[in-house]
């Protein structure tokens, strides 16, 4: 539940959200009465992570199952030298408590599956996706619709970012815009990635989530943002929504999280 007023040092620490119109006291007891979940704390997870935390969401989830390497360190913020072979979620709930010591902060370190997929997302507030698979953001999207939780959603690739918001049945779902699993990319290591790309989708995905929060909208929900970095260019495309969805169209086929292969794509 949200806090009933704010404390003197909350007042201090939030006075930059507190005096936006539109958002005020009332804007901030909801971060900090709320549950954020994000899946996969790479490229995306840790910016999304930092600025959710300064925001005040009063309990942030982590979830990833792998460790930092060196090859992490060109864009995953939360991590340096002395963090190689830990676990990404302790590396970054370390830091995380740090930086905001009022707050909760929960570490999953297990790999999404559809197994497990609509444990992690019940009860949360708002989901983000920030995997680096396809598999991995089926399950998520069918979790979350199913149990009816906002998705917002982020990739990257080299020079390139997506975000769209989901929210059934308001808006299209993940299967509505890829019926089938194409071919996954390879790991960010082998076809590369701008490392401040990262940072500029990734505090995409924190203010989405936080509008999303504060007042239930968002302009991407049912928009896809697309971010060129090498042209600096920023478009949305409309989305619309399969009447024929086995997961949110008119009669669902899908009941539970459906795990999905890909193809490897081969690196370039």
């Amino acid at each position: 539940m949200p806090p009933e007023r704010l404390a003197p040092e909350q007042v201090e620490r939030y006075q930059a959200h507190l005096t936006l119109p539109g958002f005020g006291r009332a804007g901030q007891r909801r971060l900090l009465g709320a549950r954020v979940l994000v899946i996969g704390v790479g490229g995306l997870g840790c910016p999304v992570a930092e600025y959710l935390t300064a925001a005040g969401i009063g309990c942030i989830g982590l979830v990833d199952d792998d460790i930092v390497d060196g090859t992490n360190l060109q864009r995953q913020t939360l991590y340096g030298e002395a963090d190689r072979g830990r676990p990404k979620v302790d590396a970054a709930g370390e830091r995380l408590a740090a930086m905001n010591v009022a707050l909760r902060i929960e570490t999953h370190r297990v790999r999404v599956t559809a197994s497990n997929v609509r444990d992690l997302v019940r009860g949360q507030d708002v989901v983000i996706d920030g995997s680096d698979n396809f598999p991995t953001r089926y399950v998520v999207n069918d979790a979350c619709v199913l149990e009816k939780v906002a998705l917002v959603s982020g990739s990257l690739y080299q020079y390139e970012g997506q975000v769209t918001v989901i929210r059934p049945p308001a808006t299209p779902c993940y299967r509505c815009l890829f019926p089938s699993a194409t071919q996954d990319q390879p790991p960010c290591r082998e076809v590369g990635v701008l490392g401040p790309l990262a940072g500029i989708v990734g505090t995409i995905l924190a203010a989405e989530t936080i509008k999303l929060l504060v007042s239930g909208d968002t302009a991407l929900m049912g928009r896809l943002l697309l971010v060129d970095s090498q042209a600096m260019t920023f478009r949305t495309v409309q989305l619309r929504s399969d009447p024929g969805c086995p997961l949110c169209g008119s009669s669902p086929s899908i009941l539970e999280p459906t795990a999905v292969t890909a193809d490897r794509a081969p690196a370039r």
